[in-house]
């Protein structure tokens, strides 16, 4: 018997979903990263995939794709934008206030352009791609 891929697409999507969610977690009860306005939208937008995707993969529930991809679209925008103000001097100048913390600062800079917005950029890019791939292969 032959595993359908959806179901391996969907896992991906969830264990990325998994991955980020506990990785701001760390940042933010381990290491003690206060999360600014930015970073709780993208978590709003995360959080509820890694619940989502879990009981669709335990389902087989494909149809989930639909919406993970509208919610990881979104999510994407945010993070780009938010990476965006981090590294073009021009945007970060320009940018609105966003509270108590401020949306440029950077904690980590790994390599000199992984910041927390570039990993959940990833993340969403990651969901967005399995995502898509499911509505390709079909969702029935």
């Amino acid at each position: 018997m032959k595993k359908d891929r959806r179901e391996t697409y969907l896992f991906i999507a969830w264990a990325a979903s998994v991955v980020a969610m506990f990785g701001s977690l760390y940042f933010s009860e381990v290491r003690m990263y206060e999360p600014c306005v930015l970073c709780w939208y993208q978590r709003i937008l995360m959080y509820p995939q890694a619940i989502i995707l879990g009981i669709a993969v335990v389902k087989k529930d494909f149809s989930i794709s639909l919406y993970t991809l509208i919610l990881s679209s979104i999510g994407a925008l945010i993070s780009l934008y938010h990476y965006s103000i981090q590294k073009v001097s021009f945007l970060a100048e320009n940018s609105i206030s966003c509270g108590r913390v401020s949306c440029t600062g950077e904690y980590i800079n790994w390599f000199g352009f992984v910041t927390i917005p570039f990993l959940a950029l990833i993340a969403f890019i990651i969901i967005i791609n399995f995502s898509l791939l499911i509505w390709k292969k079909g969702v029935k």
